[in-house]
């Protein structure tokens, strides 16, 4: 068996990586190619003449490197081993061997596809070529290598999990899978600029480090997207949930005197960006949560560019919304920023009419529209991924998806709990928690669910707004003809109505006014505000317009509800706005009522 390597032994192993850990493994001689170590690790290419695998080797066999028993270019037979998926490539392996034992010595050169016979293939070490050990080839390798390949050879490489804030000194080896922008800011203690990457390891493992000040100005443009680096010298402390975008109970600072090294010409198994996707119709559950979330849809369509004045310095800032859908059958309104929106969102404009694949990380889950999403700051974008969702996405679009009706994920929640929307039948509670709690939603808009009657509409309230055909702002009558909208910067001849009136709801503990905004509205109703409004304007004895306000009155339906309070005159009010709209499932009712029977009887 010596200086012979097992014919497809790579594709055997392969093909065993079932197996349990109590079962017996077939034996496989490979060679030992392209031996480096990592940390306190060693990373090398198993070699069977036909096929490679990248394998690594744990600290407890590092005596056997040193002392030449396992060395570049030699054999070894595995013993024991199991074959892992790389993380976020799950087409991709890795092998990770626990045992193994040296068989033969290092030849001079790498076995290639020559076979002798059916059960290996053989190549003898030149009488000349002299054996050295991993130790010998990296202290020889030292006096040549890179500054950043002479750290990862003289200090240990400890994995982010390892990491906590009461530790000494510590060097990392991660790749940058998400970097943010340059911000500024302004507070007490003055002015400042900050910016953040994310950071994965080769454990898929991943960590947050910020940069302020002098240290952002240092390391901003060295740090670059993909690119892996050595980092020390830098802090821990505990993450705040609120800005938390990576799973990390720790969040990293790096200061003026933090080093960071570019890892140059090195191999590794450190993913790329990943990304947890949430289904569209699953997003209603994250409205107003804190926790950012990653989407990846096909694009339909996309608006141009419009300048929106922020509230907190009257700055004009550009954005720009896209529609996304995926094989939920639903479609969502993601709201680009800044250089998103003027960058990527022209790009895609250029190729909307291709519907490519988009996927976004770290959105922000608003409830404009019912649900919205919106990009920060730290929010990356990649067009058409090389991945296998996006892969399947695209198939299910080409084959049938383009074919399908869609519907919007804010366009009226289900009383279902199974499209991701909270259920209507979740935080349901009588009209009187809201009139017997008017400090509710006073620190952070509260939701609930209610089943309630429609039992009056103003009829001579403003019901509806002219808006904007393409974004739905508000348009005002330009001086000639037409209409002028400040979002899309554009003048249009027509415009639409949309909804925004006032329902007074009731049920057996009370009576309260309901916001309603257009879709919602339209539920209620029964037509579109374009369509009322033309009964308004209709003659005769019988009042159409009066008589579908009476046809919506006294009809009960299921609401979702949000409680805010507004400031009016210096008094703050209670703000009751629907979000959803559904009609009873007497079925479901029927069920509710045995649940709260039997609670009661329990009691």
């Amino acid at each position: 068996m010596e200086n012979s390597v097992t014919h497809d032994g790579i594709a055997t192993l392969l093909s065993n990586k079932t197996l349990d850990s109590s079962s017996v493994r077939p034996e496989i001689v490979v060679q030992v190619v392209d031996l480096k170590p990592v940390g306190n690790r060693y990373t090398f290419s198993a070699n069977d003449g036909n096929m490679k695998i990248k394998a690594m080797l744990p600290a407890t066999l590092a005596s056997d490197i040193n002392s030449g028993k396992i060395q570049n270019l030699g054999l070894i037979r595995l013993l024991e081993y199991t074959v892992n998926d790389i993380p976020g490539k799950s087409e991709d392996k890795y092998l990770l061997v626990t045992k193994c034992e040296g068989v033969g010595s290092a030849l001079d050169s790498e076995i290639k596809s020559v076979f002798k016979d059916s059960t290996g293939i053989t190549l003898k070490p030149k009488h000349e070529f002299v054996a050295k050990s991993a130790s010998q080839i990296i202290n020889e390798e030292r006096g040549n290598a890179a500054p950043a390949a002479r750290m990862a050879m003289t200090r240990r490489v400890h994995p982010l999990v390892s990491l906590n804030p009461y530790q000494g000194s510590w060097t990392i080896k991660v790749r940058v899978t998400n970097k943010g922008v340059m911000r500024t800011y302004k507070n007490a203690r003055g002015e400042g600029c900050v910016f953040n990457v994310e950071l994965t390891d080769e454990e898929g493992t991943q960590i947050q480090a910020t940069m302020f000040n002098a240290a952002a100005k240092k390391f901003y443009d060295r740090f670059e997207m993909g690119k892996v680096y050595y980092i020390s010298r830098g802090s821990l402390k505990l993450a705040n949930k609120q800005f938390k975008t990576v799973q990390n109970d720790y969040e990293m600072t790096l200061n003026e005197n933090s080093e960071v090294e570019e890892a140059r010409n090195e191999e590794m198994f450190i993913p790329e960006t990943k990304f947890n996707f949430v289904p569209i119709d699953e997003l209603g559950a994250y409205i107003n949560q804190k926790e950012l979330i990653d989407v990846i849809g096909v694009v339909q369509s996309v608006s141009p560019t419009m300048s929106i004045r922020r509230k907190n310095d009257n700055e004009m800032i550009p954005k720009r919304d896209i529609v996304l859908a995926d094989e939920t059958k639903k479609t969502v309104v993601v709201s680009l920023w800044n250089d998103l929106a003027t960058g990527l969102g022209q790009e895609l404009l250029d190729m909307a009419d291709k519907h490519p694949v988009i996927a976004i990380k770290s959105l922000k889950v608003g409830d404009f529209q019912g649900v919205s999403l919106s990009t920060i700051s730290r929010s990356n974008v990649v067009i058409n991924p090389d991945s296998p969702e996006a892969s399947k996405l695209k198939s299910w679009y080409d084959s049938e998806g383009k074919e399908t009706s869609m519907s919007a994920i804010g366009s009226g929640m289900n009383s279902s709990a199974n499209n991701g929307s909270r259920s209507m039948y979740t935080d349901r509670v009588s009209l009187s928690h809201f009139t017997s709690n008017p400090l509710l939603g006073e620190e952070k808009p509260a939701f609930f669910s209610t089943r309630a009657y429609i039992s009056f509409i103003k009829p001579d309230q403003t019901m509806w707004y002219r808006a904007c055909k393409t974004c739905n702002k508000k348009v005002t009558e330009a001086m000639d003809s037409g209409y002028w909208c400040e979002g899309c910067q554009k003048k249009d001849d027509e415009c639409s109505l949309r909804y925004i009136m006032a329902v007074k709801v009731s049920d057996s503990t009370g009576e309260v006014w309901f916001s309603a905004f257009n879709d919602e509205a339209e539920m209620i109703i029964g037509c579109t505000a374009d369509e009322l409004n033309t009964l308004r304007s209709e003659e005769g004895e019988m009042n159409e317009f009066q008589a579908k306000l009476k046809e919506a009155t006294w009809s009960s339906h299921l609401f979702r509800v949000c409680v805010s309070q507004q400031e009016y005159n210096s008094e703050k009010r209670q703000r009751i706005t629907v979000k959803g709209v559904s009609p009873i499932d007497f079925a479901a009712e029927t069920r509710l009522l045995l649940q709260d029977i039997s609670k009661k009887t329990s009691q």
